[in-house]
């Protein structure tokens, strides 16, 4: 009983501390861990430079009383208990799954006349155009630019009559989408349909699209971009111009340029009666995907088929095309360049052409390296212009790998030569805005009670109330994956959940005498600016450097790496027309290249390969760069 008064007593003591400090900044109170964070800056770091106030305001804003509490509570792994609270007073992001009562809208109506419906947000969308006859109805900008957007929209211009639809921009740049799409245009007469950029740049997508077009009657059709640019995650697209009737259709872009992807694309143009299909981009440029096609034109009637760039450019994978104009009648089918990859991956194409009656004729080009056919072209199909490339010379391969090719995909701006960081010269800025939750450090009292490894992800996922199948077991799986992957040849890696986590990774590599940068603001995103005075850190000197970028979990959780032969600029960023200075950013140039991906973004937009030219970059905002102080 002593014991528990003492302790009481503690704790009333540290809260009378708390109120009393109140209103004065946190950091006069000696309790708090900011308070905590500024004496470690002083022991740890050597040169007397002014404390970095922007990695300083990511630290834990607990006071004394709730960070005792919490983690007395971690120590005795009793948080999950208490998960709300603790999600509440640490500032984390825990509500990266759907919930019916809190973040979701049902709307249910009809519109009568022309539509044009902008900046909709976060909501359950059903029945919107249905039965139209004529008119024309434009939607824009569906959950753009949210973190964790809960979305589902249903029957878009369904059982409309010459009627012409328009969406753009649904759910692109979300942080961890949880999205349903279906029934567009679904038995639609006539009219067009538009369909672009769905769920683009999206950070651990969880997407659904079902029935665009199905059973319409000469809709011409255009579906571009469907998730490309995501990062992990699992995506899900069916019955794109099911049962159609002399439909023109087009499909571009599908999951391009995305990292580890699951993705299934079902039933598009099945059993089409004399269709024109085009179908551009599946999974191109992919890291380590897993696609699975199946039933691309089959059972169609006359049709004429076209398919190209099906997991081009991708790293490895695991890919399966099944059914593609299978029992097709007299139709005309041509194919291009079906994994034509850095890497092979283990790939597999069944049945094409298979069962075809008529004079089907089929063209296919450039088939993956190594692969092999099986069940290609049975009974009636016509076999031209396979081109196995494992039997292409190296001089050819070096060709395509060259770069020379630039891809218009990639953002403006991303990546960009040394000599352009040069007074008075105007450049792109890409968007170098952060897309990730708002979230705080843990202190490193609690943080060192709680489990971070795989080995003990049931453990985790409890703490964080993360069910199966959910996008929190996915946040946390993906982020588990990225901080136990080996190191790149030459890296020193570690992910930090804490300042002083992070203060001591930077000075392993660098020493004490270290300072850290970041780009002030994000002023000049996505538009020309023109370059002010550019300065050298380490007087331009190839250094090395640790550089941190966000990890998207529950709690503030960075990725730091060393970075070997770098030479490090800051400079002004100036406004186009005044001249006036909008920004001060930080740049990081890589100088040996020699070990990255042929197939990164860096050599697509600039034109070249690895080891060749050096690879700049900005330091987007809250990433950071770490070097030897001047």
């Amino acid at each position: 009983m002593k014991i528990f008064l003492l302790f009481f007593f503690f704790l009333f003591s540290l809260f009378q501390v708390s109120v009393a400090s109140t209103s004065n900044e946190t950091t006069n109170n000696p309790f708090t861990p900011k308070a905590s964070l500024n004496r470690y800056w002083d022991t740890h770091i050597s040169n007397n430079l002014p404390k970095p106030a922007f990695l300083f305001a990511k630290a834990s804003k607990l006071d004394p009383v709730n960070s005792t509490i919490l983690t007395k509570l971690a120590a005795q792994n009793s948080l999950s208990s208490h998960f709300t609270s603790f999600c509440s007073l640490a500032n984390l992001c825990c509500s990266f799954d759907s919930s019916a009562e809190t973040h979701q809208q049902d709307i249910a109506t009809r519109h009568p006349k022309n539509a044009n419906f902008a900046v909709y947000a976060d909501k359950n969308f059903a029945n919107y155009g249905s039965s139209q006859l004529g008119g024309v109805d434009s939607f824009k900008n569906y959950s753009e630019e949210l973190n964790s957007p809960r979305d589902s929209f249903k029957k878009y211009s369904k059982g409309s009559h010459s009627h012409s639809e328009k969406f753009t921009s649904y759910a692109h740049d979300a942080n961890v989408a949880n999205s349903n799409f279906t029934s567009y245009g679904a038995d639609s007469g006539g009219g067009s349909g538009e369909f672009t950029s769905y769920d683009d740049r999206v950070n651990v997508p969880r997407l659904g699209f079902t029935s665009y077009d199905s059973n319409t009657n000469g809709h011409r059709l255009s579906f571009t971009g469907y998730g490309h640019d995501t990062n992990s995650g699992s995506e899900s697209f069916a019955s794109y111009g099911k049962s159609g009737n002399s439909n023109p259709n087009q499909f571009t872009r599908y999951a391009e340029g995305s990292n580890i992807i699951g993705s299934g694309f079902t039933g598009y143009g099945e059993s089409g009666n004399g269709q024109n299909d085009s179908f551009t981009g599946y999974g191109q440029s992919g890291n380590n995907p897993h696609n699975n096609f199946k039933s691309y034109g089959a059972g169609g009637n006359a049709g004429l088929d076209g398919f190209s760039n099906y997991r081009s450019w991708a790293n490895v994978g695991d890919d399966t095309f099944q059914s593609y104009a299978r029992k097709s009648n007299s139709g005309k089918v041509r194919f291009s360049n079906y994994g034509k990859s850095f890497n092979p991956g283990n790939d597999s194409f069944k049945e094409y052409g298979a069962g075809s009656k008529g004079r089907t004729t089929v063209g296919f080009k450039t088939y993956g390296l190594g692969r092999s056919f099986k069940e290609y072209a049975k009974n009636g199909v016509t076999f031209a212009e396979y081109n196995d490339l494992s039997r292409v010379g190296a001089h050819s391969t070096e060709k395509e790998s060259s770069g020379s090719a630039v891809n218009k995909w990639v953002e403006p701006g991303k990546f960009f030569r040394e000599s352009m960081l040069r007074q008075g010269n105007v450049m792109v800025m890409p968007d170098i805005r952060d897309r990730m939750p708002e979230r705080s450090f843990l202190p490193r009292g609690i943080l060192s009670k709680l489990p971070f490894s795989t080995l003990r992800m049931s453990e985790i996922k409890e703490i964080f109330h993360a069910p199966e199948n959910s996008a929190m077991e996915r946040v946390l799986t993906n982020a588990l994956a990225e901080c136990e992957r080996d190191p790149s040849p030459g890296e020193t890696k570690r992910c930090v959940g804490s300042v002083e986590d992070m203060i001591d990774f930077a000075v392993s590599v660098l020493d004490r005498n270290v300072v850290v940068r970041t780009t002030e603001n994000v002023s000049g995103s996505k538009r020309k600016v023109m370059i002010g005075a550019v300065s050298r850190i380490n007087g331009g000197n190839i250094t090395k450097s640790v550089s941190c970028h966000q990890s998207l979990y529950p709690y503030l959780l960075y990725y730091c790496h060393s970075v070997p032969r770098v030479r490090v600029y800051q400079a002004d960023i100036l406004d186009v027309e005044s001249k006036s200075k909008i920004n001060h950013g930080v740049a990081i140039c890589h100088i040996d290249t020699s070990s990255w991906s042929p197939g990164h973004g860096a050599f697509v937009a600039l034109g070249s390969s690895p080891g060749k030219i050096e690879v700049c970059h900005w330091i987007f905002e809250n990433d950071m760069t770490w070097t030897i102080a001047d």
